[in-house]
């Protein structure tokens, strides 16, 4: 940290606000406290990485149901010790069988609207319980036991989620379920009051007792007891029922039908690190790309949150947000040339498209990966682009064993409604596909949206390992981006790595829809000196402030099991309530 701020925490004896939380067991961090805990008791009580991560996961869709949900979406990435094997599960769901490509197009003036014509089938809780299927030790009822409790009996409300319903209470008042929830008695609960889910709380609990009840046939059909009453039992004709009678497409045999997937990871190199995220489904290599692109610069000497630095990592985000606009969307539909925008090469094509000196005024064109056809160049919006999404969470937990788990959960609840008596919300992550049938992220049938919630994990040379991963739509990508080179560029330990000063760009069309795009938005946290944002905005960039430690920077939790001295240190990101719990 380079600030006025970290130098006077130096002053005083400290070089963070929070202290690096280390241990030599095992450590979970998450984005609310609470579901640290919930994962490190489940580690305490014997259970693995995957375990404790399903813990902490579904616990987050309680204790953060502004910002995720238990029926929204869950990519997850692990690392298994023993084989050295890293796998991802998708943890995405698809567009309903009765969708178009131009059904938006059609109906609603290329405009995915709020309320359920954007919702795809829920994968979050297949994620769960395949993680835990393939993986894990324990039942579903013993890892969602603390989230059934906390939904049950309610939990403090914090000062982040007071803030994000009261952003929200048009939103929430338009379905009387949602109101009767988020705005108890017609207001907005305030930080401290007790916030209670009772109907997510019943939900949770009935599948916990549909697990129960088929286990003396064994883990395996407890499990799988589970999953047939979220996506064919009762809580799947909830849903669908609540759909037919306000025009959603959703359908039991969508839900019936689906499955999560196992794929393989995306890998490249930064440095000595070897940096995994998932496929192209999501934006997880927008993150590689452009690690590949800084990789051939000296960061080092430009110094850290200079002008010249913060420049070359804003333009080089730029190049590769542009590729995920023109080629992202889900491989399965979409031919997405990642082996060429991942090359060596083409890394160093990018990097010579930069100028040193002077800003791109918008967004680039995209690179000539594969047979290129150019595409209207997108208009920029009036409203300014959104300075930051708010919509997911993270955890990650290393068990005693060097497994490592992470995922990022997702899915908010202000604008779909809540299915009533179920507390849930499914999820509305179509918000993420785009009207135009031309595009490579419109939706399809069985298609899934191109997802911002990502997850990575990094491997130093020796082999250790660091989970790491935020909230912030598409912040996410450029806040992991920093916080990778403030460790291993600036040798700053995991705290204050997340803690540093940040900036994000806006220009290239947002992940959300109504996807405003602001050309040459710049967004600077005020920690970093006024003359480099001066000398930014000499550049080029149009500069926009923001205020010191602000939760729109994204919230970053990493840890780092250090093979070498068996120690795991944690990071936890202080603009948001986020900690790290180990020992």
């Amino acid at each position: 940290m380079t600030d006025s701020i970290s130098q006077k925490l130096r002053v005083q004896g400290i070089d963070s606000l929070r202290p690096v939380m280390m241990g030599t067991r095992h450590m979970a961090v998450a984005g609310h406290y609470l579901a640290a805990h919930a994962a490190f008791a489940i580690l305490e009580a014997g259970g693995n990485a995957i375990d404790a991560g399903v813990a902490g996961g579904i616990a987050l869709g309680v204790l953060q149901s502004d910002l995720v949900n238990v029926a929204g979406v869950a990519p997850i990435i692990i690392y298994l010790a023993k084989t050295r094997e890293v796998v991802t599960i998708s943890g995405l769901g698809t567009w309903p069988r009765a969708i178009t490509p131009d059904y938006f197009a059609k109906h609603c003036g290329g405009r995915i609207p709020h309320g359920v014509l954007r919702t795809i089938v829920p994968a979050a809780p297949d994620a769960w319980i395949t993680a835990l299927e393939r993986y894990g030790t324990m039942s579903f009822g013993e890892c969602a036991a603390a989230a059934i409790r906390f939904a049950r009996d309610g939990f403090p409300m914090y000062a982040l989620m007071s803030e994000m319903i009261g952003m929200h209470v048009e939103d929430y008042r338009r379905w009387p379920s949602s109101a009767e929830i988020y705005l108890p008695g017609g207001r907005v609960p305030q930080p401290g009051e007790r916030f209670v889910q009772r109907d997510l709380g019943r939900t949770l609990q009935y599948l916990a007792d549909e697990e129960k009840a088929a286990s003396a046939k064994g883990r395996a059909a407890g499990l799988q007891a589970v999953r047939d009453a979220f996506y064919r039992g009762d809580i799947a004709h909830a849903i669908v029922d609540f759909h037919r009678a306000n025009g959603g497409l959703l359908t039991l045999e969508d839900l019936a039908g689906f499955h999560v997937a196992f794929e393989p990871p995306v890998r490249s190199r930064f440095g000595e690190l070897d940096v995994y995220t998932c496929g192209a489904w999501c934006q997880g290599p927008v993150l590689l790309e452009v690690l590949n692109i800084l990789d051939g610069f000296d960061l080092r000497s430009m110094g850290h949150n200079s002008v010249d630095y913060v420049h070359t990592l804003t333009e080089a985000i730029k190049l590769a947000f542009a590729d995920r606009e023109r080629w992202f969307g889900d491989p399965r539909f979409v031919d997405v040339p990642l082996q060429t925008l991942l090359s060596p090469a083409y890394a160093e094509a990018r990097r010579a498209r930069m100028d040193r000196e002077h800003a791109s005024p918008g967004m680039p064109p995209p690179g000539d990966a594969a047979s290129y056809r150019a595409r209207t160049e997108p208009t920029p919006t009036r409203e300014r682009a959104s300075a930051g999404a708010h919509d997911t969470s993270h955890i990650s937990v290393i068990d005693k064993d060097g497994n490592v788990f992470a995922a990022t959960p997702s899915d908010p609840s202000y604008d779909t409604p809540v299915i009533p008596g179920t507390g849930l919300c499914p999820s509305s992550r179509g918000s993420q596909s785009f009207g135009d049938p031309a595009h490579p992220s419109c939706p399809a049938p069985g298609k899934r949206p191109r997802l911002t919630p990502m997850v990575a994990m990094a491997f130093f040379a020796d082999g250790s390992a660091m989970p790491l991963g935020t909230p912030g739509g598409d912040v996410q990508a450029q806040a992991l981006v920093q916080v990778l080179c403030n460790m291993r560029v600036f040798g700053m330990n995991p705290q204050q790595a997340v803690e540093a000063p940040r900036f994000a760009s806006y220009s290239f069309p947002d992940s959300f829809e109504p996807h405003s795009y602001s050309p040459g938005l710049l967004y600077v946290e005020d920690r970093v000196p006024q003359a480099v944002r001066d000398g930014l905005a000499a550049r080029g960039h149009e500069v926009a402030d923001w205020p010191d430690f602000v939760w729109r920077a994204g919230a970053v939790c990493v840890q780092h099991a250090d093979r070498s001295t068996g120690v795991i240190s944690a990071g936890a990101d202080p603009r948001r309530p986020c900690y790290a719990v180990g020992w």
